[in-house]
Parts: structure tokens; sequence; C-alpha cells
């Protein structure tokens, strides 16, 4: 099983973006998210958020904090565990990423963009304040066929319960 990080820096109501577009066999190719990656071995969730931004972005976190973990379980990609992050401050200078196009979004355009359904289910959780949550995602293909919030069975087109 994957362990994934994955970060939603703001900054003047935006969100910094990543829309996976240079990676072959990505299977985010085309959708838009936030900046993260792969937890190495020994690595704490913290470690890998701080390092993977640092890396995608040029940038360094300088506050942030764990918002909840989410469970990707699919019958075609191996199954995630990903930490979710958001962060306020930050420095350093944005650069190019080798993983796709950065872009500042507005934080209310966000869910517009092409993201994997379940990925709109936790945005809003993050856009409503929301921390210390579970949510488990399960897809079928590219379909979302079941989500849970804390256990608890949740709708499962991208409104927050």
């Amino acid at each position: 099983m994957k362990r994934t990080t994955l970060c939603y820096i703001e900054r003047d109501g935006r969100w910094l973006m990543l829309h996976r577009t240079k990676k072959k066999d990505d299977g985010n190719r085309g959708k838009w998210i936030g900046v993260g990656g792969h937890i190495e071995p020994g690595e704490t969730p913290e470690a890998c958020v701080l390092r993977e931004v640092r890396e995608e972005t040029g940038l360094r976190l300088t506050e942030y904090r764990a918002r909840g973990v989410v469970h990707f379980r699919s019958d075609e990609y191996e199954d995630e565990d990903m930490f979710l992050f958001t962060a306020t401050g930050f420095d350093g200078a944005l650069r190019a990423c080798d993983e796709g196009e950065l872009a500042w979004i507005d934080r209310d355009a966000v869910l517009a963009l092409p993201t994997w359904a379940g990925d709109r289910i936790f945005l809003n959780l993050l856009r409503a304040g929301a921390s210390g949550f579970e949510l488990t995602l399960e897809y079928r293909g590219e379909s979302l066929a079941r989500a849970a919030l804390d256990g608890r069975e949740i709708p499962t087109f991208g409104e927050a319960p």
C-alpha cells in the first residue's frame, strides 16, 4: 500500500494547484491536485510534506497543519493512505515543477477543475475548516463507487456532508 501526503497551500483566498501534465504513466494525468508525494521508508508524514512541497515548488512551509487522512481503495490502482495538509505560511520563490504546471487558483474555482470525484469531497471539507477527519473513497475504474466520512456512509456526488 502506498503512503502519501498532499498539501493545499493558501495565499489570498487561492490555493496552489498542480495540473499534472508532464509525467509519463501518471494516474493523475490531466487532473488538478495539491502538491505532495510518496512517504519514504522511515519518513513521517510531516517530514514528507515539507520535503515534497520544497521539491515540487521551491517553497518552504512555515505554517501548516494536518487536516485528515484519506484512504483510497481501487480495483485498478494500488491502495493508498494519504495524509492531507493545508498551509498558510511559506517562504522562498515558486519555481517550475517537473510534474506539471503550478497555478494559484481561487478556492471557489477549484471545484470546477478536472479532479477526481472524491477530491471534491475532501476539498469541500477543507473549505469548511474541517480537521481530524478520516475519509474512505472507493473507486471502480475512474468512478467513485463509495465514500465514508469517519466511518459513516456519505453521498458520492462530491458534496460535503
